[in-house]
């Protein structure tokens, strides 16, 4: 498998002044607001979304000063939309440390993340390119889409299937890594045939992320830093436990949706479910279903003449398709 350290060699001089950029783009009178923004960015993700901004801009030109005001742009969205669902969700953990509103609280977690959100669609704005405003914009009405959506259907798990899967994860995590390509693609080129090419092969990453994040719930031994079945603990309903819903008969089927609504933060039948799921195939049929995505993407990614960009995003797809983590 790559690492990731390996896979942002190319662009890693652009990472750090990408970072330096970011950290001025969030300068603030307000000594609770540093505070918390030195807290955020100790504790920083694998910085996916600015990788694809940058490769994907590289596809067809050079990385320019557009192409930094739209990785921090999207990167302050992500942490603005990360903030969000932990006090949606009630969670105290992000990336096995405390989260914003666990040390916070949660007014101060929206506050900070509608904070984040403004900076970011200014990012945009100061890209004086009101077409990739467009992109950003819709993919963050998505994304709240998609929550919506989420929450709509965990309300009623047996109204859950595989094209209503697809679209919340679509929606709520795919449409942020589309934009991450497509405005990065059309930061260096106007060419709207391939700026919609980058958009679908982001659409596909985005999905394949996802997925395989959905995949992780339920092997104990992943480094991703979220708790073993935290999904189920949610009732968030993903393909490998969809797959087992679609194999069981009445009975059980009626068993497991009464586990997660009743049961749920009993570790018990949690690992119950974690077993029937594994025992019936699910999680072999989502890295199948994945694949076709990875394909996909690979495919759209062939459409572009050979460069060292083009290998990057490839080599970017298989670790997140991968990862342990």
């Amino acid at each position: 498998m790559y690492k990731i350290e390996e896979i942002k060699k190319p662009i890693k001089k652009n990472l750090k002044i990408f970072d330096v950029k970011l950290k001025e783009s969030l300068n603030s009178s307000s000594s609770l607001l540093k505070n918390i923004n030195n807290y955020i960015f100790s504790h920083r993700g694998k910085q996916i979304r600015p990788m694809f901004v940058f490769f994907s801009s590289g596809l067809c030109g050079e990385i320019n000063e557009t192409t930094y005001k739209i990785a921090i742009g999207i990167e302050l969205i992500h942490n603005a939309s990360l903030m969000h669902d932990d006090v949606v969700d009630e969670s105290n953990f992000r990336r096995n440390n405390y989260s914003v509103n666990a040390l916070w609280k949660n007014k101060v977690a929206v506050l900070v993340g509608d904070f984040f959100l403004c900076k970011g669609m200014t990012s945009y704005l100061d890209s004086n390119n009101f077409e990739l405003l467009k992109i950003l914009s819709a993919s963050v009405a998505e994304m709240s889409e998609g929550e919506l959506l989420q929450i709509e259907k965990n309300r009623n798990l047996t109204s859950i299937n595989e094209d209503i899967y697809f679209r919340i994860i679509q929606k709520k995590t795919a449409s942020l890594i589309s934009a991450s390509c497509a405005c990065g693609y059309a930061s260096s080129s106007s060419d709207k045939k391939n700026i919609d090419i980058l958009k679908d092969f982001g659409n596909n990453a985005g999905i394949i992320f996802q997925m395989k994040d959905d995949i992780l719930d339920y092997e104990k031994n992943n480094c991703s830093g979220k708790p073993f079945g935290l999904d189920l603990k949610d009732k968030q309903i993903t393909l490998p436990l969809i797959y087992l819903l679609n194999n069981s008969n009445y009975s059980d089927r009626k068993k497991i949706i009464n586990i997660i609504n009743n049961h749920n933060n009993e570790p018990e039948y949690i690992n119950f479910i974690i077993n029937k799921v594994k025992d019936c195939g699910g999680i072999e049929y989502a890295k199948t279903k994945m694949k076709t995505y990875q394909d996909k993407a690979l495919k759209l990614l062939n459409k572009f003449p050979e460069s060292i960009a083009r290998q990057s995003l490839e080599k970017l797809i298989y670790f997140i398709a991968e990862r342990d983590y």
